[in-house]
């Protein structure tokens, strides 16, 4: 009987040959000996007994019977082999009774290559196991700043404490993403329960992912998170294979895009619109009283702002709705706006659109990246609201999002911080650790070691518990100090921007300013002049995402009159380079804290490379906060769109 399945098996091989040898890939089993001359590794760890997922087993460890096998560990020698006898009794032997010697094997890059036990593997393969049982010794490859060593650095951890190998990710950041929906802390040891539970939860979605999923190159755990960020965990284990399969449909746009939605959905610059005719032009808000005396009521567009907080409690609420306000002066004819606020959780959120919904807003802004989740959520249910988030790098085709480049005006007053501090000394004090941040401190770093090599910024976060800003500051002898960038009217200070800490009452020197109004004003009269759609990277299950700088309006920098002239002339000519293009802020050699390269002196990093920047730069002092250093109010904030540093210390 097993004879009959050895020529079964064989059969599988040899059409998996054929189509290697066609497609001009190596036929037979990947060596680990051979691989390793490659590549650079600094030690071993014993893994001990444990559950080998048998399609991440890619080969041997050694060269020796690599040509028995084709790719797919199905046998290749003749049948009247000694090979082929032993490979048909081992297979009796699992069909009576199983097996349950474990092999013996090496894990390097999360792929494993047996040492000993290839028949063993090669009998399960072809009886549709799982997994094998094996006595692992990882191989750890020498850190570097590229995307795959990131993503297996953060696998080596999470593999660690949560005892889990059998999900993979292609994005840096995700292991914590799934542990942030889980409900969990990235380090958290996972109980067995917890275990059991997920490993069933990811076996039901991938039965159902795989019947239709198998040629996206993406992996299955891509594919769950992206559903888990949608449809949450927390009742994951109870659902049926139909609700999966149903929940899962209207995401396979999303899916198909996610490989390359980093990249092309990013708009940098406002498009350019079209030449406009006479009834356009009508709506332009040049020509505002025409506007309001031929545009009947009901040609206005309707549109809702959801907002967190108030805007008399919250400084970021409160610069949206000075956006608003704007509108209202220069577009108020042709819109309808209706404002919602007081909103703190996901469930108020969705609440508040199927109201703005119902009150017959086509267009919504969601003003906070508290919103994410319930954005998209909506988005999915209502595909003809045209929803828009204030949030960075999302990932989803149902709805839009925005965001400024702050950074650049950071970089700028960066600059007048370094003419101007007498101390060499100059303090910065961030708010949460998410997407963007971390660019806007490296970018003003940047901006004082262009005009003062030897000075030193410090670090701070305002949301991090039991941080004494006055105290460090002071101890630092800081003369100057970047500060918060917006206002609460509520709590009125004069510590925002840039003041210096000598002045009486703590002079502002400029500031970085949101002028969401010029962005709002673009985006809704693209939509009323009906080109809402004509934005070069949008495909069908692909998000957009606005990222503007300077040269759109929506950022800018305000500074004192009391500046040198000619400080502010060396400023002004700076920003016209920036708004030209002509001088880009992340080029050139950059170093990090631990002096690592991570940029070199031709190369200028990209959008999704700047969003995501989790490391500072040599000439900053402080560090990036882990989540559980965070007071409770920042934590639902970092969750959602928080950045940390993917190598951490084995």
């Amino acid at each position: 009987m097993a004879m009959t399945d050895y020529t079964r098996a064989r059969k599988l091989a040899q059409k998996t040959y054929r189509q290697d040898m066609a497609e001009k890939r190596y036929p037979y089993l990947r060596v680990l000996d051979e691989l390793l001359p490659f590549a650079q590794t600094v030690g071993e760890q014993d893994l001990g007994l444990i559950e080998i997922p048998i399609d991440l087993i890619a080969g041997t460890k050694t060269a020796g019977r690599t040509n028995a096998f084709a790719s797919n560990f199905m046998p290749l020698l003749d049948e009247t082999s000694e090979f082929a006898a032993k490979w048909s009794v081992l297979c009796d032997s699992h069909i009576a009774e199983g097996i349950r010697e474990p092999v013996i094997a090496c894990e390097f890059m999360n792929s494993y290559y047996i040492i000993e036990g290839n028949k063993r593997v090669s009998v399960l393969k072809y009886s549709g196991a799982v997994t094998v049982a094996g006595y692992v010794t990882r191989i750890v490859p020498a850190w570097n700043d590229s995307r795959e060593m990131k993503i297996y650095y953060e696998f080596m951890d999470f593999s660690r404490f949560s005892g889990v190998n059998y999900i993979y990710f292609s994005r840096p950041g995700s292991f914590r993403d799934l542990c942030r929906i889980m409900g969990k802390e990235f380090g958290a040891v996972w109980e067995p329960e917890e275990r059991k539970i997920f490993s069933s939860s990811l076996l039901h979605f991938t039965d159902v992912y795989q019947e239709k999923g198998q040629k996206l190159p993406i992996t299955p755990g891509d594919a769950f998170l992206l559903y888990l960020h949608v449809y949450g965990y927390e009742d994951m284990v109870s659902r049926s294979h139909d609700t999966i399969r149903r929940e899962l449909a209207p995401l396979w746009n999303d899916l198909e895009a996610l490989p390359t939605a980093g990249n092309v959905s990013v708009v940098m610059q406002p498009a350019k619109e079209p030449e406009k005719n006479l009834i356009q032009k009508l709506a332009d808000p040049e020509t505002a009283l025409l506007r309001k005396l031929l545009a009947p009521a009901s040609a206005r567009l309707h549109v809702g702002f959801l907002y967190y907080k108030t805007a008399q409690s919250s400084g970021w609420t409160y610069s949206h709705n000075l956006g608003r306000l704007y509108l209202e002066e220069n577009m108020g004819g042709r819109l309808a706006i209706h404002v919602y606020d007081s909103i703190e959780t996901e469930a108020q959120c969705l609440d508040s659109i199927e109201k703005a919904r119902t009150d017959g807003c086509t267009v919504i802004f969601t003003t906070s990246p508290r919103f994410l989740g319930a954005s998209i959520k909506a988005g999915m249910k209502y595909p003809q609201l045209k929803i828009l988030n204030c949030s960075l790098n999302s990932y989803s085709g149902h709805l839009r999002t925005y965001y400024g480049r702050l950074y650049e005006s950071k970089f700028l007053v960066g600059m007048l911080a370094g003419i101007l501090t007498t101390t060499d000394r100059i303090g910065y004090v961030a708010d949460f650790p998410i997407f963007g941040a971390t660019a806007n401190i490296n970018a003003f770093a940047l901006g004082v070691k262009m005009v003062n090599p030897a000075a030193r910024i410090h670090l701070v976060w305002s949301t991090e518990k039991g941080c004494d800003i006055d105290r460090i500051f002071r101890e630092a002898r800081v003369s100057h100090i970047s500060g918060r960038d917006t206002i609460t009217p509520l709590h009125s200070t004069r510590r925002y921007g840039l003041y210096d800490l000598s002045q009486e009452g703590d002079m502002i020197l400029a500031s970085s300013i949101w002028h969401w109004g010029k962005f709002y004003q673009r985006i809704l009269q693209t939509i009323l002049n009906g080109n809402w759609n004509r934005t070069s990277s949008m495909v069908m299950g692909q998000s957009i995402n606005y990222w503007w700088g300077i040269s759109s309006g929506m950022i800018d920098m305000i500074a004192s009159q009391s500046l040198p002239e000619r400080t502010m002339k060396l400023v002004d000519l700076v920003k016209q380079q920036i708004v030209s293009g002509q001088f880009q802020i992340f080029s050139g050699e950059l170093r990090d804290q631990d002096h690592t390269l991570r940029n070199k002196g031709n190369h200028v990093l990209s959008p999704e490379e700047i969003i995501r920047m989790d490391w500072l730069l040599d000439n900053i002092a402080g560090h990036i906060p882990a989540t559980d250093s965070l007071v409770e109010e920042a934590i639902p904030m970092v969750r959602i769109q928080g950045i940390y540093s993917n190598r951490e210390e084995l």
